[in-house]
Parts: structure tokens; sequence; C-alpha cells
């Protein structure tokens, strides 16, 4: 079954978790390369995350663009992509 045909419950169950995936490993890779815990390059990790947080807000604007979706499911999707694009924007910021 594609992603497009789910209900609006599963796609922003997988936008969450999607969306909390990228920000703990873009807070990770932030955190290592201002403390060093481990030596090794932070690149890969952030674009780990980034494209984790990039597929989390695709999930929620997809809900966004459905017609007839709940009033519930609409006000999370819209919480849902704010928070994950500023948190996007602030992780490509402090790159």
């Amino acid at each position: 079954m594609k992603w497009t045909n789910q209900p609006e419950g599963v796609l922003l169950q997988r936008s969450f978790l999607f969306g909390i995936t990228g920000i703990v490993l873009g807070t990770l890779s932030i955190l290592n390369s201002n403390f060093f815990f481990i030596q090794a390059p932070m690149g890969p990790l952030n674009g780990v995350a980034l494209l984790l947080q990039l597929i989390g807000l695709s999930l929620s604007v997809l809900v966004l663009r459905r017609r007839k979706v709940n009033k519930e499911d609409l006000e999370k999707a819209k919480v849902m992509t704010l928070i994950l694009g500023v948190s996007l924007l602030f992780f490509i910021l402090s790159i």
C-alpha cells in the first residue's frame, strides 16, 4: 500500500516518529561537535538528521493537503508542520 493512501492518523504518527528521530540525531550531532564525546565526523549524521526531518515535514504537509480531514488531525498536522519547519531551520543554520 502506498504511503499516500494511508489514513491521516498513521501519516501523522509516522511524521512524528521521523521528525523526533531527526531532531534527536541533530541534537546529538551538535552536542558531539561542541563537547567531543566521540572523535568521528558529524557530516553524515547531520545529513541523516536533516533527511528524517524533511520526510516528517513532507508527511505532515501531505495530511494538510488532503481533502475532508478531521479538524483534530488538521490541527495536529499544522502544529507538526510548524515544529518540524522551525527545527529544520535551526539545524540548517547550526551547521
